[in-house]
This record gives structure tokens, sequence and C-alpha cells, in this order.
């Protein structure tokens, strides 16, 4: 099964797609892995994307679907992968599906996890970190450490991140409005999106995603 796996920030798309690529034993392709990959390896693709990231610039398109068209020809994704983080816009899904007709294949549907704006804003603005190690998380909500501003793990101190500010989360979440949600757009016309509600455990959504991508693939 070819997947794309689309939604705002702070749908679950990290959490959901280590799921589904699990139960559906496909590879789990993740721009920012891909990104990470190929500048420790020190690839062509990476020192070039490493040479343009340190001046403080974004990465052209180019670069990260020559890289992605890379890593669609290893052999682990001969039957099937799931895409998260790509294709980040209109011209990016242009470049897929030119990709996979060059390969001779073709997507089987794009997963659509969809979050009311103001749940996005509360899942992200409420998460709180441990100063000692960054995988210790909490949430003012869902989470709370049992003393208040204290890692329960190892007692260090629990912030806020920056780039989790209501504001920096508003602003995230206008460019995802602006340059992603449009392919949502351009696969429908393909008659290939599916959209379910991320709202709920983790477990439910991870049922209902499952659910959603079989009954698409029996169509």
């Amino acid at each position: 099964m070819r997947i794309v796996l689309v939604g705002p920030p702070g749908a679950g798309k990290g959490t959901q797609a280590e799921r589904l690529t699990k139960t559906l034993s496909i590879p789990h392709v993740s721009t920012g892995d891909l990104f990470r990959a190929n500048i420790s390896q020190g690839t062509e693709l990476g020192r070039l994307a490493k040479s343009i990231m340190d001046t403080g610039k974004l990465v052209p398109d180019e670069v990260t679907i020559a890289m992605v068209k890379d890593r669609l020809q290893h052999a682990d994704t001969e039957n099937g992968f799931l895409l998260d983080g790509f294709p980040r816009n209109t011209a990016q899904a242009v470049a897929l599906d030119e990709i996979l007709k060059e390969f001779g294949i073709a997507l089987d549907g794009v997963l659509d996890l969809e979050v009311p704006e103001e749940e996005v804003v509360g899942r992200i603005a409420g998460r709180r970190l441990c100063r000692n190690d960054s995988q210790h998380i909490y949430h003012v909500i869902y989470k709370q450490p049992a003393a208040e501003g204290v890692c329960d793990e190892c007692g260090g101190e629990l912030y806020q991140r920056s780039d989790d500010s209501e504001e920096t989360v508003r602003t995230r979440l206008e460019v995802y409005h602006t340059e992603t949600e449009p392919i949502i757009d351009y696969y429908r016309k393909q008659g290939l999106v599916t959209t379910i509600s991320a709202l709920g455990t983790v477990d439910e959504v991870t049922e209902r995603a499952i659910a959603a991508l079989r009954e698409n693939a029996n169509d």
C-alpha cells in the first residue's frame, strides 16, 4: 500500500505513521528523517541541503524531491510506503506523481487527519518538556506532573519550547493552510483522499485510520 499522510501540526501524524507502518508492514518515509540521514551520511544531496540550511535559507523543493525519489528506489519500498511530510505543497505533489509514473506505480490513498484549529493550539501550546531530558514530555491538561513544573522522572524543571507558543503555533497553522492544505484538493480530484477525525485516543485514531485505508483499498 502506497500512502501519503497529511494533516496540520499537532494532528499526531508521527505517532500514527509509526503505528500504521507497523500494522501494514511498510516503511515510514519521513522528510525529517531523510534530511538527517543524508546529512549524517554525507551524501551529495545531504551536503547540498546542509550548505543551504547553514545560510538560514529553506531547502528548495528540487532537493527535497530528489531525496524522496532516491528513497523510493530502495528495496524496502517495493510493497509500499507511507510518506509523512511530503508532499508539502502542490508543486511537490505534482513532482511525486511524475516520479511514481516513472516507476510504473501509483498512490493507493491519501489519509487526511482532521483536527479543529483550537484543538491543535491546545495540544501544542500545552506541551511542557523537561530541561534535563526532552524525552520527558508533559501537558498542562492531558499529562500533568505530580508537582507543577517538575518532572516526575528526574525532578528537572519543565518548560515550554519557544516554537510551542500559541503565537508560533498559529503561524505554523497559517503556513499549513496556505502551502500544504491545497494538496488535499489536488488529491481529492484524483479520488484518493480519505478524511478521518484525529480526535480521541491514539488507539481510536489508529483503528479509524486502518479501517479507512482498507475500505479505500477495497473500493
